[in-house]
Parts: C-alpha cells; structure tokens; sequence
C-alpha cells in the first residue's frame, strides 16, 4: 500500500529518506526514479517543491520507508525562506540523508551550503550519501567529485535517473548506510514470556475513534503476537469480568494512561502495571530523561510554565487529554493560575527555555528519530521534558510501580 501526502507528520516505524540540495539540482527526479513511477512533479523551474512531499512505500532489502522531497536549500525571498525552514524541519525526521550536487556545478565552487548540511547530519548521526545527479548532461564528473570529496569529505557517487538500473543502484546504497541498530524496538514483547497472557484495558469512550482501535493499541496487540503472547482486551468497566475470567491474574496489564487510577485499585498485586504511552515512552524517546522530566513536577508552582505538545493533528473534542484533562489535572495539583501553551503536529518552538516542563504525546505518529530530536532540544535548553502516560503515572503517585 502507498500513500502519498504533502506537510505530513513524521511516520512512525518507517526508515524516513530525506533527498536535498539546491534548486533543480534532480531531486524530484532522483525521488521517482527510487518510488518507480511519478510522485514529484519535475520541471525546469527553480523551486518547483515548495513544501516536503512525503511518499510512503516498501523498497526490498529496506523494509517500509518514507521518501521526503525537500525545497531546495538556496531558495531566496520571504517564501523561500518558509520553504527552507520546511526542509529543515524534514532534516529532523531523517534517518538516512541523500545530497545532491548537480553535475553543473563548477569543481571550483566552495559547496558551502553543502558541507553546512552534511556537517549538520553529522551531528545528528544521520548517515549521508553524496550522489553527483543528472551525470549524463556532462562529459566526465571526476574533476567534480574530487572537489567534492577533498571540501565535503565525502566521495560521491556519478548517477543519471535516466541510466539502466538506477534505482537498484540506489537501494544498494542505501542499504550500505543504514543505521545500525534499526530494527524495530519492542513495545511491550520484552515485558512477558511466551504464553503469558496479558490484559489490555483500553476505554472505548467519545474519545475513541468510531469503528477502530488507535494506533498504539494496534501495534502493541501485534507486538503481543509476534511475541507469542496471549492478549486479551476490555474497557475499563469490563475489566472485573476479565480477570474473573481467566484461571489466573495476567502476567501484564496494559491501560490506557488516563485510566490509571481505577486500573491500579482493580489490578491483582501478581500483576505488573503500564500503558499504552509509557510503552512510547521507551521505543520514542530517551526514558530515562522522560521519567525526570515526570519527577520535575514536584519542584514547579503556580507561576510556571508549561508546553504541552502533540504529534497529530485531529479536531480535538470534549475531554480532551491534552487539552482539557491533564491542564486541570496540573491546575488542581499546583494552582489555577498555571500557564499552559498547547502545540500540535510539527508546530514546536525554536526556544524552549521560558519553559519549566514539556509534556508530549505518546508520540505514536512520529519516528523515534524525530523525538529524540524533540528530547535533545529540551535537555539542551534546561527544560526537563516528559510524555503524557509517565506524567499522569506521576499525578496518580504510581511512577515507581509500573514497567516500561
């Protein structure tokens, strides 16, 4: 299944590549030759990209991926500006970075803008390939990219999307550069043994989307699976019914996090204790950050400052968790006058230090490499930074009882 979207979110579990570098330098062309057929429009016209354009996919040997069509990184004016800050904020969320240098580009250019992105990858452990693009417009590219290689320190690869077998030259690349360690985290199969059987409470109430479970709750069921765990699921109300169901207490209980407080008075003490954003909270983020960020809620007052941050956009209804439940949760705890700013998608501010505590999402939405992003800025400014399901395991006086 492929989907193709513009200004979307960062995906979740899937190997985000992210193509850059100046305008019409052949990375929308670059982009269709990897997908096969044509998800970017190509023309010769500077800045024909203006937002990312984020294609979804399976490429073999990959695994699912995420191809990110970025603006170029010299486009000028007050457009090309929010273009760029666009491009950057793709940056983020890439895992493995393609750079372009067009094949026109003089070997006596100081590729500058080059060598500040790929030194910026750099610093985020974002692995890089140098490609020189659209090599067939050109007699010889060597004087190229030995320029390339002594100024940027890397030696590109010449490629032209119009040579036989391009795109399974790029997936070789590709493969070459992937991060070590990616397979994917465990949400909960790390917690039980093969056969143990583990209870899942998950409120089906105005909140719950119609018809289907969220995300979460879906990949940990699949987790449970792959684990060989026996999962079984109520809401809160039915949670008597199952466990009086079955012969013995679950080896795990897994609950939505608003629903910790009746969930732990009715839970067996065999029983160990987590939810749905804790489990996040380990695959997404830095846990360790994450649990003092919860354990800074004792040290704020009434004149503090709160961000709280979103992944996903939706329309938000009564009861909201972030909007509505847990301000008057931390408004009852510390006092009415508390200030709380509300962010949502990729929307998250430059400066974080007027800041005293960040509280995120889950984050299901995002890839781990995006919300570490978001980790490393807040640990950067001084701001301790926790998410929703150790916040509230925190106000419910549950953090050191429950397991991630």
């Amino acid at each position: 299944m492929e989907t193709n979207t513009l200004n979307q979110t960062p995906r979740s579990g899937r190997l985000h590549i992210g193509v850059y570098g100046r305008r019409n330098a052949g990375k929308s062309s670059l982009i269709n030759a990897l997908a096969g057929h044509q998800v970017a429009v190509v023309a010769d016209v500077a800045g024909t990209t203006t937002d990312p354009v984020y294609k979804s996919m399976e490429i073999h040997g990959l695994g699912p991926c995420v191809l990110i069509d970025t603006a170029g990184y010299d486009d000028e004016g007050e457009l090309g500006k929010l273009r760029v800050e666009k491009t950057v904020q793709a940056a983020a969320a890439t895992d493995v970075a393609i750079v372009l240098f067009a094949a026109a580009l003089s070997p006596e250019d100081d590729f500058a803008m080059e060598r500040r992105w790929i030194d910026d990858f750099k610093k985020r452990q974002t692995p890089v390939l140098a490609l020189i693009s659209q090599s067939d417009t050109v007699d010889s590219t060597e004087a190229l990219a030995a320029a390339i290689e002594e100024k940027c320190g890397l030696r590109p690869l010449a490629v032209s999307v119009h040579q036989p077998g391009v795109r399974e030259i790029l997936r070789v690349q590709l493969l070459r550069l992937l991060p070590e360690g990616r397979e994917k985290a465990s949400l909960a199969g790390h917690l039980i043994q093969p056969g143990d059987v583990v209870l899942l409470v998950m409120p089906q109430d105005i909140q719950a989307p119609e018809g289907r479970l969220i995300l979460p709750q879906v990949q940990t069921i699949r987790d449970l699976l792959d684990h060989h765990g026996v999962a079984i699921s109520a809401t809160v109300q039915e949670m008597p019914a199952a466990l009086a169901a079955l012969r013995q207490p679950p080896a795990l209980i897994i609950t939505d996090s608003q629903a910790f407080h009746q969930v732990y008075a009715m839970k067996p003490a065999e029983s160990r204790l987590t939810s749905f954003s804790v489990l996040l909270a380990a695959v997404k983020g830095d846990i360790a950050t994450l649990i003092q960020g919860a354990e800074a809620v004792d040290g704020l007052t009434e004149q503090s400052h709160i961000l709280i941050a979103e992944a996903c956009t939706h329309a938000p209804l009564s009861e909201d968790i972030g909007r509505e439940k847990i301000p008057r949760l931390l408004r009852k705890r510390l006092g009415q006058g508390l200030r709380i700013d509300m962010v949502s998608g990729t929307d998250f501010p430059e400066d974080l230090r007027p800041y005293d505590l960040i509280v995120h999402c889950g984050a299901c939405m995002f890839n781990r490499k995006y919300m570490m992003h978001r980790v490393a800025a807040a640990v950067e400014a001084g701001t301790p930074i926790t998410n929703y399901g150790l916040l509230l395991a925190k106000l419910n006086g549950i953090l050191d009882k429950i397991d991630y």
